[in-house]
């Protein structure tokens, strides 16, 4: 039996499973949607449009940078251009999880998919390389941030000066850290490890002497460009 079709099962059982291990990350995620339900109360967005966002974009940083660009007429193109240039990752990471996507019909495929973000997708990937069942983590995990983002919007409208800066107290490294451990904890070969080395390389040195926002842009296409070029064997 196809290997990718076998890890690409999605049972109840692990979809819970994914849930309960991106829980403790998610009580985080909850303090970053509580700092967004109050900036956005506070550049006059209604409750609706607030709660709206939140539940249909689902992308904590580009919502942040949309909010400092928004006003009575709000600039639609450089919106839609800062918030591709933040969340290009995401077309890599659709691209890397295709392998076991692929098994699946297209409502499923992109309802896994419209919970998919940098942590969940972490963790399944690892899972994957491993041999494992994974896509209860990405959709599960997925399930579990995105609620406490929601919780976590809902509750800045009304609560939010509890948390005005979440930048201030260290929260926007949790995250990061988090990414790191999974990366250090997964598959240690020489192509992965070149192909970090690229990316980082890539995406420090358009921070430096590139537009705001396009590191992220060049350091996720060179990456992707490698790992594409320089492909893995199949597992048998």
């Amino acid at each position: 039996m196809d290997t990718y079709a076998e890890q690409a099962r999605l049972e109840p059982a692990d979809a819970w499973f994914g849930f309960k291990q991106l829980l403790p990350l998610s009580f985080f995620v909850a303090a970053f949607g509580l700092a967004f339900g109050l900036a956005a109360a506070q550049e006059g967005l209604s409750e609706g449009s607030i709660v709206l966002m939140s539940a249909l974009v689902f992308a904590g940083t580009s919502q942040f940078a949309a909010l400092d660009i928004w006003g009575t007429q709000v600039p639609l193109v450089p919106l839609i251009i800062t918030t591709f240039a933040i969340n290009a990752r995401h077309l890599l990471m659709g691209a890397s999880l295709y392998p076991w996507l692929r098994h699946l019909s297209l409502p499923k495929r992109y309802a896994i998919m419209l919970f998919a973000s940098d942590a969940n997708w972490a963790m399944a990937m690892q899972g994957f390389h491993k041999g494992e069942r994974a896509l209860g983590i990405l959709f599960g995990g997925g399930l579990a941030i995105w609620s406490f983002w929601m919780i976590g919007t809902w509750l800045g409208l009304y609560f939010g000066s509890a948390i005005e800066d979440p930048f201030s107290i260290g929260l926007d490294m949790v995250l990061g850290c988090f990414l790191l451990a999974m990366t250090l904890g997964g598959r240690k070969d020489l192509r992965t490890f070149i192909i970090w080395v690229v990316a980082g390389a890539s995406a420090m040195m358009a921070y430096w002497w590139l537009p705001a926002n396009s590191h992220v842009v060049v350091g996720a296409l060179s990456g992707g460009l490698l790992g594409a070029l320089w492909m893995e064997k199949k597992p048998k």
